[in-house]
């Protein structure tokens, strides 16, 4: 019994550690700003898709024409004519009109990839070296350009930002905000601060030339993930992704509670498929199994059970909300009880994950395994939107 606790305890002491070394290196990303000079003399070309409309997307494609820069243009992809967010593009394409910017309406289908689709003709008909690609959802700060181009530096093939989330209503709408900010911006501001840095799909910068090399952007529709698919081309190329130092914000508004567990098993399956190795010890990157290793052993240990739940749940928590205060992401009375209840459900996710390889996109029935569509839904269309 005393070997098993004091493995528990080594096991607790190196989870609770690795916790706050990845706190550590997410809070010197958000200090450690760096600005780039003269972001205007870069011609950029940003892809936008939609579909449908979500609570807050007047709000974040209005930010897409208010950015510093007076050298960008806007390509709206949209699969349909009859798209519900086709009025409004066109409403704010025409209350800025010194901005250049276009809708494209097509349904072609050149990869499995319904989102990848909708960006390609957006991809084909931008004019400039540099192109962003980026989702519906995100919430673009009149500086987003610069922060993008701040982070590609020399060896560098892509900038990423994961989504951060903010605005929400209701509960649910904080649980996603638990696994979006502090624990999946966390982890991946960490990787990328140790220089492992990974793509992620809601905001890409790319210089063209490096897709088109490796045949163009329907090249990212080799993995059933699109942002894995970048990570992979980029390495290959000898060159590396970066992320921006403070991650965007998509606001997030009212959420179901069977929209943020499909979502995180979404992705869940995805990261097993194309990372395998990397998804494997993701269960023990919660709280759950430490704080209980650490329960467990403290009597072993002559201290009181309680008293040691108090301190590890403490440390655990108190070091998330110094991220999420420092950084300016979304903190709440509630937040505490969101973080505990995300770390209650990652054992039940991780096994979800490994559990099956189909999952509900918009209406589509995928399969990671295949990656392709396993079922054809007269909405196909609405698949191609950034619900990812």
């Amino acid at each position: 019994m005393a070997g098993l606790a004091t493995a528990a305890l080594i096991f607790c002491a190196l989870a609770t550690a690795i916790h706050l070394i990845t706190i550590a290196l997410a809070l010197f990303r958000v200090l450690a700003r760096t600005k780039r000079r003269e972001p205007e003399s870069t011609p950029v070309s940003i892809v936008r898709p939609v579909c449908g409309i979500d609570h807050f997307d007047e709000l974040t494609l209005r930010s897409t024409f208010e950015l510093q820069s007076d050298s960008y243009e806007i390509i709206f992809c949209a699969a349909r004519e009859g798209d519900a967010a086709v009025p409004l593009v066109r409403k704010l394409i025409a209350q800025h009109p010194h901005i250049p910017a276009r809708l494209l309406i097509g349904d072609d289908r050149p990869t499995s990839n319904p989102k990848l689709n909708n960006v390609v003709k957006g991809w084909e008909a931008a004019r400039h070296p540099w192109i962003v690609l980026a989702d519906n959802n995100v919430l673009m700060p009149p500086d987003y350009l610069d922060d993008m181009f701040a982070a590609f530096g020399p060896g560098v093939g892509l900038v990423c930002s994961p989504p951060v989330g903010s605005r929400p209503i209701g509960f649910q709408a904080e649980l996603e905000c638990a696994f979006l900010n502090t624990y999946q911006a966390r982890w991946q501001s960490a990787a990328d601060a140790v220089g492992f840095g990974f793509a992620q799909g809601k905001s890409m910068l790319w210089r063209r030339d490096i897709l088109d090399a490796v045949g163009g952007i329907e090249a990212l529709g080799r993995e059933i993930a699109e942002d894995a698919a970048a990570t992979k081309i980029v390495r290959a190329r000898g060159l590396s992704v970066r992320l921006v130092d403070r991650p965007f914000e998509q606001p997030l508004g009212p959420r179901k509670l069977r929209q943020v567990w499909d979502r995180q098993v979404r992705w869940a399956r995805l990261r097993r498929a194309t990372f395998q190795l990397f998804y494997a010890p993701e269960v023990f990157t919660g709280s759950f199994f430490p704080i209980l290793a650490g329960v467990a052993a403290a009597a072993n240990f002559d201290v009181d059970p309680l008293v040691a739940l108090t301190a590890l749940v403490g440390v655990w928590y108190g070091a998330e909300a110094v991220l999420a205060s420092v950084a300016g992401w979304h903190l709440r009375l509630m937040s505490p009880l969101a973080w505990m209840t995300r770390d209650l459900l990652l054992p039940v996710l991780w096994l979800e994950g490994w559990s099956g390889d189909t999952f509900v996109w918009r209406g589509n029935d995928m399969s990671v395994a295949k990656g392709q569509e396993i079922s054809q839904s007269p909405s196909h269309a609405l698949a191609a939107t950034s619900d990812r």
